[in-house]
């Protein structure tokens, strides 16, 4: 009970946003509003003494730089922020593996994000991620509860997480480059359900669809009438297609209809010391939404692990989730594998139920309960009880 009893904490803590919000309110709007009658500022061009850049000051910061002086910011450019705050315990070995008695430790952590967005021609994007966050990742001895809602893991400091840019060739293709991007970027996995946690957001699709976090491309070509197909190729961050790195190629098909949806998924990764263990996976998924609100999305995936793909063991993975709107928000249930789970290994399975609530347009509150098993002979299922409330802006 006392995992239970310190997440009662949580709601008395939230309590506190409220007299914050009435006195936001009590600011003078009319002193604010003064400042944004001002025309214009001369900022001096440290490059070129002959101009200087006259840029409008307008309240909230947009404006600030003319797009037609030099060093004009580009009028296309958006950006997006969102935070993250986390609060949640899970109570079991595996969040602490010196502990044989469980860890029902109540942790809270942020994750926040920023992404840049240009578009130079007003159909190719040019697209960059900035990341920050204090949860702590996996270790040997105590990775955080809350790594489940897959926050970022910079220990306060901003890193880039990734660069892409994506363009059309022609009225059907799409291609995207891209560091530190998935190679599946341009895939079609047809699954709706909208699950928080980090082990089933893949509806079971979790090695076909290839990451590998390098230098990335892809390609996708639309036939039209919801047909669709793509590849992709991802490599680690020491060098391409070379025999000292572990590349990923993928190849994914799609039909998607009015209300269903179905998917082929295949891909070949490397891993190991120089690229020397070869891996195929080929992964299927579909979902239907019924005319009452429920979607049904299901995801299998089947895997040859090993150096010799024809005599390695098999690995398996498998997806089922429902989801609908309920209230305000969507509530969503969902069982499957975490990892690939090899034959003749003990199960690895995970049940999670989680509701998405809406409290306004720019904030969203999550409250996620799992239980994950663990094949660890003499260890403990694991019990998760977290929430999550994202703010974008």
């Amino acid at each position: 009970m006392k995992l239970f009893q310190r997440l009662l904490v949580a709601p008395a803590a939230l309590g506190l946003i409220s007299p914050l919000a009435a006195n936001a309110t009590e600011v003078n709007l009319n002193e604010i509003a003064n400042y944004s009658e001002v025309e214009s500022i001369e900022l001096t061009n440290p490059f070129d003494n002959d101009e200087s850049i006259k840029s409008p000051l307008i309240a909230g910061g947009e404006g600030l730089v003319d797009t037609d002086g030099p060093g004009g910011f580009s009028e296309t450019t958006t950006a997006s922020f969102s935070v993250d705050m986390l609060i949640g315990a899970v109570d079991g070995k595996g969040i602490s593996s010196s502990s044989t008695e469980g860890d029902e430790t109540l942790q809270a952590a942020y994750s926040f994000q920023i992404d840049l967005n240009t578009s130079f021609t007003g159909e190719d994007s040019l697209d960059i991620s900035l990341d920050a966050g204090n949860a702590a990742s996996s270790t040997a001895t105590t990775p955080s509860p809350l790594l489940e809602f897959d926050p970022n893991t910079t220990s306060d400091a901003l890193q880039v997480d990734g660069v892409s840019y994506t363009f059309p060739v022609g009225d059907s293709t799409t291609v995207i480059v891209g560091d530190n991007t998935d190679g599946s970027a341009l895939f079609t996995t047809a699954c709706v359900y909208g699950g928080p946690s980090n082990t089933l957001d893949d509806c079971g699709n979790v090695n076909a669809g290839i990451t590998n976090g390098g230098a990335a491309l892809g390609v996708a070509y639309d036939f039209g009438n919801g047909f669709t197909t793509a590849v992709g190729y991802a490599a680690a961050e020491t060098g391409l297609m070379t025999q000292a790195t572990t590349d990923a190629y993928g190849l994914n098909g799609a039909y998607t209809g009015d209300n269903y949806g179905v998917s082929l998924t295949y891909g070949y990764v490397e891993t190991g010391t120089n690229g020397v263990t070869e891996n195929y996976y080929t992964a299927l998924n579909g979902y239907y939404s019924f005319d009452n609100g429920v979607s049904v999305s299901a995801g299998y995936e089947v895997g040859d692990v090993g150096a010799n793909a024809d005599t390695a063991d098999e690995s398996i993975n498998y997806f089922l989730g429902v989801n609908t709107e309920f209230g305000p928000g969507e509530v969503g249930a969902a069982i499957g594998t975490h990892g690939g789970q090899l034959e003749n290994q003990t199960s690895e399975s995970m049940i999670e139920v989680y509701y998405d609530y809406p409290v306004n347009d720019g904030m969203t509150i999550t409250p996620l309960v799992f239980v994950k098993e663990s094949a660890t002979a003499g260890s403990p299922d694991q019990t998760g009880v977290m929430v999550k409330t994202t703010f974008k802006f």
